[in-house]
C-alpha cells in the first residue's frame, strides 16, 4: 500500500494543467478552450491522467510523456458578461492499482472577458441610420466606379488604367482616375438603441459589431466615451471588449 501510494503520488506530481480560451467568448454561448497538461519530470511519464472543470466537463490523457504537453477541446458556457474568474481545475488518476484516485486542485487566477450575447437588431446604430449611424457613401480612390478625373502616369498604375485615346493626343501617357463607394462609418449608441434595459441594449450592440465590423468602419458611444470607428476583425474585438466590460460592477 505505501509503495502504490507513493507511485500514485508521484505520477501526478509536477503536472501543470492550463486552460487556453478561444478569441472570442459570448456570455451563454457554449465556446471551445484548449485544456492542457504539462509533465515537467524529466524522465518519467505520467499516466491515465483526468483534468476537470469545476463545471464538470473533463478529459482523460491516457498517457503524458515526461517533458511533454498533451491537449483537447472543452466546451465551456459563460452565462453573464464581464471579467469572469477562470475557477478551479482537478488533476487526478487512478495510477497505479485502481484502488483509490488521488487528486491534485489547481485555482487558476486569470480571468477571461467575456462578450454580451449577441441579438439581432434591425437598426443600425441609435435607430436612426441616417444621424447616428453615419448613413450614406463616401467618394474615395479606386479602380472601379465613374470616371473622376485624367492624369499623368506616374509608373505605379496597371496598365489598364492609361487612356489610350488621350494618350495619342498628348507627349505622355495619361491615367484614368476612377473612383469608388467607401461605406460611411457606423457609430453605434446603446443607449438610444431599443431593448430592454441595459443588457438586451448591449446585446444588440454586439450583433451589430459582429454584422458590419467587416465590411464597414464601426465604432461606438459608451456613456461620455467615443471610440473612433475602425475596421476589420481585431478593431471589432476591442470593441465587443468594451461592450463585455461596459458597467459590468
Amino acid at each position: 500500500m505505501s509503495v502504490t501510494g507513493l507511485a500514485g503520488m508521484y505520477n501526478i506530481k509536477k503536472l501543470i494543467p492550463d486552460l487556453i480560451p478561444p478569441e472570442e467568448i459570448y456570455a451563454g454561448i457554449p465556446a471551445p478552450f484548449r485544456l492542457s497538461v504539462k509533465n515537467s519530470k524529466r524522465i518519467i511519464p505520467s499516466f491515465l491522467i483526468s483534468l476537470a472543470y469545476h463545471t464538470g466537463q473533463s478529459l482523460v490523457f491516457p498517457v503524458v510523456p515526461n517533458n511533454a504537453t498533451r491537449n483537447d477541446s472543452i466546451l465551456l458556457t459563460f452565462n453573464r458578461r464581464g471579467a469572469v474568474p477562470v475557477g478551479r481545475i482537478t488533476l487526478s488518476s487512478p495510477y497505479p492499482v485502481g484502488f483509490f484516485r488521488r487528486y491534485w486542485s489547481f485555482d487558476i487566477i486569470d480571468t477571461v472577458t467575456v462578450f454580451p450575447r449577441p441579438i439581432a437588431s434591425l437598426l443600425s446604430g441609435s435607430g436612426n441610420e441616417s444621424l447616428a449611424a453615419g448613413g450614406g457613401f463616401r467618394r474615395a480612390r479606386g479602380l472601379s466606379g465613374e470616371l473622376e478625373r485624367i492624369y499623368p502616369y506616374s509608373g505605379s498604375e496597371p496598365l489598364r488604367m492609361i487612356h489610350w485615346k488621350h494618350s495619342a493626343r498628348s507627349l505622355d501617357f495619361l491615367v484614368k482616375g476612377f473612383g469608388r463607394s467607401v461605406a460611411a462609418p457606423l457609430i453605434i449608441n446603446p443607449d438610444l438603441m431599443s431593448g430592454q434595459g441595459l443588457e438586451e441594449r448591449l446585446s444588440r450592440a454586439a450583433w451589430l459589431i459582429q454584422r458590419w465590423v467587416r465590411e464597414r468602419p464601426v465604432g461606438m458611444i459608451l456613456g461620455d466615451r467615443v471610440l473612433s470607428a475602425g475596421i476589420g476583425k481585431q478593431h471589432g474585438l476591442l470593441l465587443l471588449k468594451e461592450l463585455a466590460l461596459y458597467d459590468s460592477n
